[in-house]
């Protein structure tokens, strides 16, 4: 925590500090630190947290986040695909103004972002950047104007499904029913290309990938997967998309959620999986407390995982190997996932990544890549600043 502009930690917090190599902990100082996916607003909105305090729950607080260095996450307005049609644009404007109370209360620490250069700037002042993305494209209720809301509310990213189809794209963790993309799912990527939106394609179905590729003028992002090749789940990429995705210029954050990292985990993330799409059918207030519980009980005990930093890194070394250092950054999933990697249980645990990439001979310009120039790149040419 801060303490008279000075970093202060519990004994314990000192001790593990201590045990990170200092080139460690100075280059997650030095670099730009974009993890482009937290799920940490559903913590304000249901449990009303202050983030500006140091909290045992959840991974991400600005504490912790000032301690491992991600000083620009992608805050993520999540909404459950049980929240139907207009109820699901209500969950995100809710969520909105939960961001917004945070941002009005800890002005001092941090700051919106819309654009590469307010990023920089506003790490550059020693603030946290915020980029704001909507996880879902059911949140738009099938509706270009309310996209275009969401971006003049501040909103620069959106993933094109969650864990089920929408009327408009395939999800990867339901079965097919429109062959990828529907023509008004190719309409929302062509107008959040004119917007100036990153078209995010974690969660969709691969031939929804392959159609957004074909269809879109500027890179994309997959915001928060892993790799099938070492943990054979849907959510995760094959060498096939990552080699697509290099070729469109476009950026994978490496998730750290359980079973997307070691598939020892996957029974746990399948049945996460078919916990959360079970919904019921409410609305308005009986159904934000349905949410409010499973945001509860995502909070609750640590999920034990096989998965550990070195398994993260594994997953790094081969997105690198397949598509080449300028596309691969991180996408953890903090305050989405109920079971991070050993050794990485929260934010302020970033060094422990950083050191194990040193040591496997990663040069620090690469792994400054990594942390947050690739996104970057992408953002400028997405927005245009």
């Amino acid at each position: 925590m801060k303490s008279g502009g000075l970093e202060t930690f519990s004994e314990q917090e000192l001790i593990t500090h201590q045990k990170i190599p200092l080139r460690a902990r100075t280059l997650a100082a030095e670099a730009i630190g974009i993890d482009s996916h937290i799920d940490t607003v559903q913590r304000v909105l249901v449990m009303g947290e202050d983030l500006g305090k140091r909290w045992d729950a959840g991974h991400v607080d600005i504490p912790r986040l000032q301690e491992g260095g991600t000083h620009a996450p992608f805050f993520a307005l999540w909404v459950p695909v049980y929240f139907p049609g207009a109820e699901a644009v209500r969950r995100t404007l809710d969520l909105r103004d939960a961001m917004q109370s945070v941002l009005d209360t800890h002005k001092d620490q941090m700051e919106l972002a819309t654009t590469a250069a307010d990023i920089r700037r506003i790490v550059k002042a020693g603030k946290i950047s915020v980029f704001l993305t909507v996880e879902g494209g059911h949140t738009i209720d099938d509706d270009l104007r309310v996209l275009r809301m969401y971006y003049q509310l501040g909103v620069r990213s959106m993933t094109l499904t969650h864990s089920r189809n929408n009327n408009w794209a395939d999800s990867a963790t339901d079965k097919p029913v429109h062959n990828g993309l529907t023509d008004f799912g190719r309409e929302v990527v062509r107008e959040m290309n004119r917007l100036g939106m990153l078209v995010d394609v974690s969660h969709v179905a691969d031939k929804t990938f392959y159609d957004t590729l074909s269809v879109t003028s500027k890179p994309v992002i997959v915001s928060h997967s892993s790799m099938r090749a070492i943990s054979p789940v849907p959510r995760n990429v094959t060498d096939e998309m990552l080699w697509a995705l290099a070729k469109n210029g476009g950026v994978i954050g490496i998730s750290f959620g359980e079973g997307f990292v070691n598939p020892k985990d996957a029974e746990a993330l399948e049945s996460a999986i078919k916990t959360e799409t079970a919904g019921p059918a409410l609305t308005g207030r009986a159904l934000d407390d349905y949410a409010a519980e499973d945001v509860r009980n995502l909070f609750g005990t640590r999920l034990k995982v096989a998965a550990t930093v070195a398994d993260v890194a594994d997953h790094i070394d081969h997105a690198v190997r397949i598509a080449g250092i300028d596309h691969v950054g991180i996408g953890s999933d903090f305050d989405g996932v109920s079971g991070p990697p050993n050794g990485l249980d929260d934010v302020s645990k970033m060094p422990a990544l950083i050191e194990v990439l040193l040591e496997r001979g990663y040069a620090e310009r690469d792994v400054k890549k990594i942390l947050g120039e690739n996104y970057l790149r992408v953002i400028r040419e997405v927005t245009g600043k």
